[in-house]
């Protein structure tokens, strides 16, 4: 049985709509200056009564990874609510599947966001999230800025 799998290249700026319900809207756009093969996927497309969303990510990285720092910017209303840092590859004894990914490799990898431990108001949100090969984040190796319209209160 042969699959077959699409890339899309996007255009800086060009939006990737992700998901549509009652209570949520989701989307996505490149925040650096080159087109990308990437891929991002999640289920389910509701903020009530969820646990856990499932992700899917498909994406070819223009360079190694072997060390990995993301970033997360959050604003909600205009608001800065949240900014947070995670080092996920060192390139020694790495947990996470990405790590060690050669660049122009295919990336495929599923994963749990637990999204229970915050109740998230009505409202919109802009969440900054970039990738660094590099401690002093001089190095992006990917940039996107997801658009989260909550429509009604999870509380």
């Amino acid at each position: 049985m042969f699959g077959l799998l699409f890339f899309i290249l996007f255009a800086p700026g060009v939006s990737e709509f992700l998901c549509t319900s009652s209570d949520l809207e989701m989307s996505y756009t490149f925040c650096d200056s080159t087109a990308h093969a990437f891929m991002f996927n999640l289920t389910p497309c509701s903020m009530m009564n969820e646990s856990v969303w499932k992700a899917a990510l498909t994406w070819i990285p223009r360079s190694d990874i072997s060390f990995l720092k993301i970033v997360f910017h959050v604003w909600y209303d205009g608001a800065k609510a949240l900014h947070w840092k995670e080092l996920l590859c060192t390139g020694a004894d790495d947990e996470y599947s990405v790590c060690g990914t050669l660049k122009g490799e295919t990336l495929v990898a599923a994963f749990d966001i637990k999204g229970s431990r915050i109740k998230f108001p009505k409202g919109n949100y802009s969440v900054v999230v970039q990738g660094f090969s590099d401690d002093s984040e001089s190095n992006m190796l990917i940039c996107l800025n997801f658009t989260m319209i909550v429509k009604q209160d999870a509380f």
